[in-house]
């Protein structure tokens, strides 16, 4: 009986193994990058994260952390979370460092302010690589506030250029990869919105140019 299992077995795996080499190439016609200039880009880009119910602001370098502190205050939050490797521009006087906060800690704090690997205009999509200023998954998971701060230099038109990018931090280091495009949000049979289940009900994303 095993020899006869075996036997069908063989015979299957070389009936996929000839399907597959018997399979024409397919065709990839897709744009690969994109033909906006950089103001244009980071437009679309902001008009897009809009689209999800996010909130967006576009600030120069020198207005950075008053505008952290806006945000955090209109947000009434008081306890905010920051990786260990955020700027220190980017810091808020009253903030954690969270990298090593448990689950239960983060569930206690308001909001969390981070960086992020890149960011693609053409979905508003904000993409975080648990790099330095980005910190642990979990930190941007928990948090019911997010704020992410997008440099003007790392917003990409299309999405194959922002996965060119992440790739090679993903095949060099291993990092997990996080693609946000607005607050966390889903609808249930009826189609009511519910904000907040698979993480921040809040998103704010700066938009830092030069």
């Amino acid at each position: 009986m095993a020899a006869t299992l075996s036997s069908a077995k063989d015979t299957i795996l070389d009936r996929i193994g000839k399907l597959r080499h018997a399979s024409p190439p397919v065709p990839r016609r897709y744009e690969t990058s994109g033909s906006l200039d950089a103001q244009i880009r980071i437009e679309l880009f902001g008009e897009r994260v809009a689209d999800y119910q996010a909130e967006v602001r576009q600030v120069g370098t020198g207005d950075v952390p008053a505008t952290l502190a806006s945000i955090i205050a209109a947000h009434g939050a008081t306890r905010v979370a920051v990786p260990s490797g955020l700027p220190a521009a980017w810091r808020h006087p009253s903030v954690i460092v969270g990298d090593a906060l448990t689950p239960l800690e983060l569930d206690a704090i308001d909001g969390v302010v981070t960086g992020c690997t890149v960011a693609i205009a053409e979905t508003g999509t904000v993409v975080l690589t648990s790099g330095p200023s980005e910190g642990p998954r979990k930190l941007t998971l928990v948090p019911d506030l997010h704020i992410c701060i997008v440099e003007s230099d790392q917003v990409v038109e299309t999405v194959p250029e922002g996965i060119s990018v992440v790739a090679d931090i993903v095949r060099a280091e291993r990092r997990p990869v996080t693609l946000i495009s607005g607050p966390s949000a889903t609808s249930d049979i009826e189609l009511s919105r519910v904000e907040g289940v698979h993480g921040p009900r809040k998103l704010v994303v700066v938009v830092v140019t030069t």
